[in-house]
């Protein structure tokens, strides 16, 4: 049987585990050179296929690695779906914070990859920084705006205190190593980093919540 005559649901599983291969060793390449080091053929080999076929999926370097960086922020802002799916905002918040600490722990190298794009500026996703995520900031804000004249929430400015949760979440993937030289040598155990996030949810309600 040939790739032409090949059942579809055959042929799809074989795109969608080509691209898989190749995002994954992009992610990987990307986080260990940076936008700049990073090569297709570096990545290409990593992914096990030849240089030509990933530029059939992703014809440059850029489009893989907007991908990428896209794939990361998407995730993390539909961490925030509970924002939308309760009136508690300490349930939220809460849940937030739980979600962005587990992404941090699961997925390290997305939260670098996406910090040395913002370090960089953003020469590369700056249009999605300022749609995407600007609308996704302003209608968070809403809520917790609201949430703050009907009571719940100490009054704030909403923006700083989401700067604050992404700087404390992806702390815990962005300076991995310093929290291994500081354990002993050791990444967190699960206990510790239960321990970790339970500490930091505690601590950013006790800030804003309505005693």
């Amino acid at each position: 049987m040939t790739a032409e005559t090949a059942p579809r649901s055959s042929r799809l599983s074989t795109r969608e585990g080509r691209e898989r291969a190749i995002f994954d060793a992009a992610r990987a390449v990307f986080a260990e050179y940076g936008f700049k080091g990073a090569t297709t053929a570096e990545i290409a080999k990593r992914a096990g296929i030849p240089k030509a076929n990933l530029h059939y999926y992703f014809p440059t370097k850029e489009a893989l690695y907007r991908a990428v960086t896209e794939d990361v922020l998407t995730a993390w802002l539909e961490a925030a779906s509970s924002f939308d799916e309760t009136a508690d905002p300490a349930g939220a918040i809460a849940t937030y914070i739980g979600a962005k600490m587990d992404m941090a722990r699961a997925d390290p190298i997305g939260s670098r990859i996406w910090a040395s794009e913002i370090l960089r500026g953003a020469p590369v996703i700056g249009d999605f920084l300022e749609t995407t995520l600007v609308d996704w900031l302003n209608s968070r804000e809403a809520i917790v705006r609201r949430w703050i004249s009907e009571g719940k929430l100490v009054p704030m400015e909403p923006r700083y205190f989401f700067y604050l949760i992404w700087a404390t979440t992806q702390h815990y993937a962005d300076f991995e190593g310093q929290m291994v030289a500081l354990n002993r040598g050791q990444p967190l155990s699960e206990a510790q980093f239960e321990t970790a996030k339970a500490q930091v949810i505690e601590t950013l309600l006790r800030g804003v919540l309505r005693g």
